[in-house]
C-alpha cells in the first residue's frame, strides 16, 4: 500500500512534464506517396499544409534498423523554414543522459538505491509525520518474518531484506525504515527537475526497436510542407495467370505487397518500381570517434644522448601523417546527402492488342515504374494483391525438346511450352506464372525480366505423348598440312553430329522446338543456320507429323591445329607421319626425303661416337702400360716390350684422331644438309 502511495507522488511529480510536452507545437504530416523498389529499399513521401505562427515541431518513429537510410536520404521541403534541423537521440544516449542528471535512473533502481545514490541532498520524507533532513545513507538489514504455511497450518520464520533510511535532522540522526514512508519530496527543485526529465526520457525510449526523428521547422504562416526518405521494405513481388484455353490467350498479373511497418497506409499514391538500383548501409546513426594517439607531458627530465637518423624517413613520416590527417577530416565531416523527390507518376497511354493496364506504368530512368490507379489503404502488419495488368497477349503452343538433357537422361519427353510476345507495352517483371488450358491447371513457370516486343519461352509441363533421344558421334581428320620454316602445321577437323529421333504417338501434329547446346569454338555446318540462338543453344523450328517420327541432324565442326617444329621430331614420328594417307602425297615425299637426310645424320653422328669410344679404349690402354713401364723399367726385357707397345699404341690414337675429325666433318655436313633442307621447305 505505501510502495502505491509513492508511485502516486511520483506520478505526480511528472504530470506537470508531460502536460507541458503536449502543449508543444507538434504536428503531423500524413503519408500522401510510397514507392516500393524490387531490390528491397522504398521511398516514402509525406506532406501535408502546415499553418504555424511558430516553430513546429514533426515526430517521425522509425525502426532502429531504418534509421542509418533515413539520415543518407531525408529531404525536407518547407518553403517558409531557412534552418530546419533533425534531432534525434543517438545511440546509448538514454542511459548516457540518465547518468548525467542528478539523480540517476539508468539501472532501474529502487527506492533505497535512489535514496542512497543521492546522498548529502536534503528530504522531507512522511512516515507519517513530516521529517526534514539531510540523507546519510540507506542501509539493508535482515530480520525475521513469520509467514503462514501454505502446505502446513502452523507459521514459520522466514529471513526478510529491509532497507532503512538515516536522515541528520535538527534533532539528530534519525533511521527510518523506506516501507514506513508513505511519501517524500526533495527540498532542491534541481533534483526534482533531473527526476522529471529521467522520467520523460524513459517515456520517449520506452520502444528499444524504434527510434524518433524531430524535425524542426522554424517558417511561419500557411504553406506546404513535403518530407521523403527512402527506408528498407520488403520486396515487392510478382505472380502471373496465362490462360491459353480462349480463342485469344490472356495474361493477368498480381503485384504481392507487404505493409510490415507499424504505421497504417491510408489511401497513398502506391508506385511498384521494377529495377535495381545501387542501395547500401551506412552507419550514421551511432557517433564515431577516431583514435587519437597519447603525448606525454612536455616536463623537463634528464637529458638523454641520441643518434640522428636521415631526413628521408622524417619526410616519409611526415607524409603518412598527413595522409592520416585528411583520412580522420574525411571521416568525421557530415555528409549531406539530398535527393529530389521523384516524379509524380503519368498516366501510360492506351495499349495495342486489347491490353488493359491496371496500373499506369511509365519508365524511370533505366527503371520502369507501375503506378496503382486507385489510393491504396493497407494497415500495419498486413499484406495485400494489387493488379498489376490484364489483358490479351500474343502466345503459342510449342514443344521443347533440351538437348542437353536428353544427352545425359537418355530417351525423353518434350516440354509443354507457350512463346510469348510481351504486347503489352510494359515492362514484366520476374515471377511465377500459373497456366491454365482447357479450363483447367496445366503447370507453373517462371518468366524472367520481360522488356516490350521481346519473345520469350515458357516451359510449364511435359508431353507423354510424345518421346524423343539424340544419338551424338564425333570423327577428326586432317584437313590441310603445310610446311614453312621447319615448322609443319596440321589442321584436324573436329566434326560433332547429333541425330535427334522424336515421336509423336497423338493424332495431333504439332511445332516443336529442338533445342541444340552450342560447341564452343564450332561452326555450324547442318543446317546452316538456326530459327534462333542464345548464348548457349540452337533453336530450330520443325513440324511433328501426328503418330510420325522426326528425324534431324545437326552437324558442327571445330577446326584445331597442331604445330610441330620437324628438327626436334623423333624419327618414328617421321616415319608415321610419312605413312598417313590423310596428308598430302607431296608433303608425304618431302617427309620421306626429310627421314633419309635424317638417317644420314644419324648415321654420321653414329660412326663418330664409335670412333671416339675406340679412342677411349686406346688411351686407357696407353695409360695401363705406362704404369706397368714404370713398375719394370725401361732396362729390363720387359720394360722394352712395354716401349715397344707404346710406339704403336701412339701410331694408332693418330690413326683414329685423324678419322674422328674426318667424322666431325661428316656429321657437321649431313647435319647442315638436314636443317637445310628443313629450313628451305615450303610446301
Amino acid at each position: 500500500m505505501r510502495q502505491k502511495l509513492f508511485l502516486l507522488v511520483l506520478l505526480c511529480l511528472i504530470l506537470p512534464g508531460l502536460y507541458v510536452n503536449a502543449q508543444s507545437a507538434e504536428r503531423e504530416l500524413p503519408l500522401r506517396r510510397i514507392s516500393l523498389f524490387s531490390s528491397g529499399v522504398g521511398f516514402f513521401e509525406h506532406s501535408g499544409n502546415i499553418s504555424s505562427s511558430g516553430p513546429t515541431v514533426i515526430n517521425l518513429p522509425f525502426d532502429a534498423e531504418a534509421v542509418n537510410d533515413v539520415l543518407k536520404s531525408l529531404v525536407i521541403n518547407d518553403p517558409a523554414s531557412a534552418l530546419p534541423s533533425v534531432r534525434y537521440a543517438t545511440e546509448n544516449s538514454l542511459w548516457r543522459s540518465l547518468r548525467s542528471l542528478n539523480i540517476d535512473l539508468s539501472g532501474r533502481p529502487g527506492i533505497g538505491e535512489i535514496l542512497n545514490g543521492l546522498r548529502g541532498a536534503e528530504l522531507e520524507v512522511h512516515a507519517p509525520n513530516p521529517i526534514r533532513g539531510r540523507i546519510i545513507g540507506v542501509e539493508h538489514r535482515q530480520r525475521d518474518v513469520f509467514i503462514q504455511g501454505v502446505h502446513h497450518n502452523f507459521p514459520h520464520q522466514r529471513p526478510s531484506d529491509e532497507a532503512w533510511l538515516s536522515l541528520f535532522t535538527p534533532q539528530g540522526i534519525r533511521v527510518i525504515a523506506v516501507n514506513d514512508i508513505a511519501s517524500f519530496i526533495f527540498i532542491d527543485e534541481r533534483i526534482n527537475a533531473d527526476l522529471n526529465r529521467a522520467l520523460d526520457i524513459i517515456m520517449a525510449t520506452r520502444d528499444e526497436t524504434s527510434r524518433n526523428l524531430q524535425i524542426n521547422l522554424d517558417g511561419t504562416g500557411n504553406r506546404n510542407v513535403t518530407v521523403s526518405y527512402v527506408i528498407p521494405t520488403p520486396v515487392w513481388k510478382v505472380s502471373y495467370r496465362l490462360d491459353l484455353s480462349g480463342p485469344e490467350p490472356f495474361l493477368q498479373g498480381w503485384a504481392i505487397v507487404d505493409n510490415d511497418s507499424d504505421v497504417d497506409w491510408k489511401n497513398v499514391q502506391l508506385s511498384l518500381v521494377a529495377g535495381r538500383p545501387v542501395s547500401f548501409i551506412q552507419n550514421l546513426f551511432p557517433p564515431y570517434r577516431v583514435f587519437r594517439p597519447f603525448i606525454p607531458l612536455a616536463i623537463a627530465g634528464v637529458a638523454q644522448a641520441r643518434v640522428h637518423e636521415s631526413g628521408i624517413l622524417s619526410r616519409v613520416w611526415a607524409a603518412e601523417r598527413d595522409e592520416m590527417a585528411v583520412m580522420e577530416m574525411a571521416m568525421d565531416a557530415p555528409a549531406l546527402m539530398r535527393a529530389p523527390a521523384p516524379p509524380a507518376a503519368q498516366a501510360a497511354p492506351a495499349l495495342a492488342g486489347g491490353v488493359l493496364q491496371t496500373a499506369a506504368a511509365r519508365a524511370a530512368a533505366d527503371q520502369f515504374e507501375f503506378t496503382i490507379r486507385n489510393p491504396v489503404t493497407l494497415e500495419r502488419r498486413q499484406s495485400a494483391m494489387l493488379p498489376l495488368v490484364e489483358g490479351s497477349i500474343r502466345a503459342e503452343r510449342v514443344l521443347v525438346f533440351s538437348g542437353s538433357r536428353a544427352r545425359g537422361a537418355g530417351t525423353i519427353h518434350p516440354e509443354l511450352s507457350a512463346e510469348l510476345t510481351n504486347t503489352s507495352g510494359m515492362r514484366l517483371p520476374a515471377g511465377p506464372i500459373t497456366v491454365f488450358d482447357g479450363g483447367t491447371f496445366a503447370g507453373n513457370a517462371l518468366l524472367e525480366f520481360f522488356p516490350e516486343n521481346e519473345r520469350r519461352l515458357i516451359s510449364y509441363g511435359e508431353d507423354l505423348t510424345v518421346t524423343g533421344y539424340v544419338r551424338p558421334s564425333a570423327t577428326r581428320n586432317i584437313t590441310a598440312v603445310t610446311i614453312s620454316g621447319g615448322v609443319m602445321t596440321i589442321t584436324h577437323r573436329h566434326r560433332n553430329e547429333s541425330i535427334y529421333t522424336i515421336r509423336n504417338a497423338s493424332n495431333q501434329a504439332k511445332r516443336i522446338i529442338i533445342e541444340h547446346p552450342i560447341t564452343q569454338g564450332a561452326e555450324l555446318v547442318e543446317p546452316q543456320t538456326a530459327d534462333d540462338r542464345t548464348p548457349t543453344l540452337y533453336r530450330f523450328n520443325r513440324n511433328l507429323p501426328a503418330n510420325g517420327t522426326l528425324s534431324f541432324m545437326v552437324r558442327e565442326d571445330t577446326p584445331r591445329f597442331e604445330r610441330i617444329t620437324l628438327a626436334q621430331m623423333r624419327p618414328e614420328t617421321f616415319l608415321s607421319f610419312s605413312t598417313n594417307h590423310e596428308i598430302p602425297a607431296n608433303v608425304r615425299a618431302a617427309l620421306t626425303r626429310a627421314i633419309e637426310l635424317r638417317r644420314i645424320v644419324d648415321q654420321a653422328v653414329a660412326a663418330q661416337g664409335q670412333l671416339e669410344n675406340q679412342l677411349a679404349r686406346l688411351i686407357s690402354e696407353q695409360d695401363r702400360i705406362r704404369r706397368n713401364l714404370q713398375a719394370a723399367g725401361n732396362q729390363t726385357p720387359q720394360g722394352q716390350e712395354y716401349l715397344r707397345r707404346l710406339v704403336s699404341l701412339d701410331n694408332d690414337i693418330d690413326n683414329i684422331n685423324r678419322r674422328i675429325d674426318e667424322a666431325i666433318q661428316a656429321t657437321q655436313t649431313a647435319r647442315r644438309e638436314f636443317d637445310n633442307y628443313l629450313a628451305t621447305l615450303n610446301i
